[in-house]
């Protein structure tokens, strides 16, 4: 299940790009289906599994001229877990190079088709 779905940052690369940190709620969850969707100046991320608005952002006329040129958007995803991501409080030193562990982050990207209301 998708606890949070944060918009990071809007740019404009080779079309709109639109970075997400996704806050999971379980480790075994991989129910995360977006679809974009467009109104207005409003650029809307739901979910494809239940319909729900999990993020929205207002873009300017030149995103929007970006996104519109190819119709999709590139989502950069850096995906997280309740309880497992965040401050290490406890800092455990891998013996062999003194440095300290680092939980891993997943990150994702993929290009999506933009629905125009």
């Amino acid at each position: 299940m998708v606890g949070e779905v944060v918009v990071s940052r809007v740019g404009i690369r080779d079309g709109l790009s639109v970075d997400l940190a996704v806050q999971m709620e379980h480790p075994d969850d991989f129910d995360f289906r977006p679809s974009l969707h467009f109104e207005h100046t409003t650029l809307t991320v739901k979910s494809q599994t239940d319909g729900s608005t999990l993020a929205e952002v207002t873009l300017d006329q030149e995103q929007i001229n970006a996104m519109m040129a190819d119709r999709a958007a590139t989502l950069r995803i850096k995906f997280s877990v309740t309880g497992m991501h965040g401050r290490l409080k406890i800092i455990h030193p891998i013996i062999a190079d003194g440095k300290a562990k680092k939980l891993a982050n997943a990150n994702w990207k993929t290009t999506l088709p933009v629905h125009i209301a």
